[in-house]
């Protein structure tokens, strides 16, 4: 067996884009070393950057008047005079704050916000939660999922996958369109498209989602946290229809609705700081008292008691952190330099996040030796090397 091999098919050679501090080590990343020229925007872009950092020198090019006006041309098409004409999931944060407060108070529309509940909310996030609907005067619905299952599911995702946040963002992704659904009103809106933050540029250019929401079969195999759903049922004692927040939409029943899910990203230019300072103007959101574990900033993913362990366990399996995507993100939108992330970097991005360990061992049942052994069979050979007993990444900034 090759020695230096990649566990999750990623590049073996690891090279950072020289514009941010993102590898080709993200998951659906693309970090090409060529020069390539953009044939939509017209305008040359230099070698050694990711996709993300391409697609913040292209957004400099783009008429955002025009696109606003694209905007409020698709919001009038949908606009009701009486009940919801869009929903907008979210949690309250800055981003679902900005996304929903923008598109009730300066575009006129009534979203309906439903929240898929955190793992175990953090005391910040619950008052950012209420304070978006009482300070923020906007319509919620909160869905909080069967929590013997929702345990389950992150546990055999944690020791399976090393991806605790699956269930999660299935969850997340899907309760938009459910509740559309449910409520038959055709329009969901997101905030940013995540091609905003390293997927293939191309994706940028969509304002659709075009995530999966449907299944056109319903002997689909379905798996979570690595286990075929039929597994789970027949060995944890579950039923199928436990299993409904987390499927897909049946597209056969929903074919008459024609339910659109859009990226107020696409017409809006998306800036995580300046949705920050929005949505504390606004909405009464507000930073935490301390930095987030594993990075630098007070006021990014900070509801979820577990989300820190998902940073984490992607920078064990990726060598990339908290603090880089970050830091990253920040350096595209001009608010820190290269070398501020750099430094950033180095010194947070394997912190481990101790403040929660011992809430999140109880919630997935899983020991602290237990853990620690899970965590090093993800380490990917062609990343990590363990010297005097300490792990230690090979490529690093």
């Amino acid at each position: 067996m090759k020695k230096n091999f990649s566990l999750f098919g990623l590049p073996e050679k690891v090279k950072f884009c020289s514009s941010c501090v993102i590898s080709n080590q993200r998951p659906n990343s693309v970090v090409e070393f060529k020069n390539t020229n953009n044939i939509k925007s017209g305008i040359n872009i230099y070698e050694n950057r990711c996709e993300a950092c391409k697609y913040s020198a292209i957004k400099e090019d783009i008429d955002w008047d025009k696109r606003e006006s694209d905007l409020i041309k698709l919001l009038s098409k949908y606009k009701k005079k009486t009940g919801y004409d869009c929903v907008v999931p979210g949690s309250g944060g800055k981003d679902s704050a900005y996304t929903a407060h923008i598109l009730k108070y300066k575009y006129g529309m009534n979203p309906l916000t439903v929240t898929w509940a955190p793992h175990l909310y953090t005391d910040i996030g619950w008052r950012n939660f209420t304070n978006w609907i009482h300070v923020g005067g906007l319509d919620n619905i909160l869905f909080t999922p069967n929590g013997k299952l929702h345990r389950l599911l992150t546990k055999l995702s944690f020791e399976n996958l090393l991806h605790p946040f699956q269930p999660f963002i299935i969850g997340q992704r899907i309760i938009g369109p459910k509740i559309a659904n449910r409520f038959n009103i055709p329009l969901v809106i997101y905030g940013e498209n995540q091609a905003e933050y390293g997927n293939n540029i191309n994706e940028n250019y969509n304002p659709l989602m075009d995530a999966d929401f449907y299944s056109n079969n319903e002997n689909d195999q379905i798996n979570f946290g690595g286990i075929e759903l039929n597994e789970i049922i027949k060995t944890h004692g579950f039923r199928m229809n436990d299993f409904d927040p987390y499927l897909p939409l049946n597209r056969s029943e929903t074919k008459d609705k024609n339910i659109k899910v859009f990226y107020l990203g696409y017409f809006l230019r998306w800036d995580p700081q300046e949705c920050f300072y929005y949505a504390s103007k606004n909405t009464g959101f507000k930073s935490n008292t301390e930095r987030t574990e594993g990075s630098y900033s007070k006021y990014s993913s900070i509801d979820d008691k577990i989300d820190p362990f998902h940073y984490y366990t992607t920078y064990i399996k990726f060598g990339l952190g908290r603090a880089s995507y970050d830091a990253s993100q920040e350096i595209r939108n001009g608010k820190i330099t290269r070398e501020e992330g750099i430094t950033l970097v180095k010194q947070y991005d394997s912190e481990f996040p101790n403040k929660y360990f011992k809430e999140f061992l109880e919630y997935i049942d899983v020991d602290e030796k237990r853990f620690h052994q899970i965590i090093d069979s993800f380490r990917s050979p062609h990343l990590w090397d363990k010297v005097n007993d300490v792990w230690k990444l090979k490529s690093t900034l």
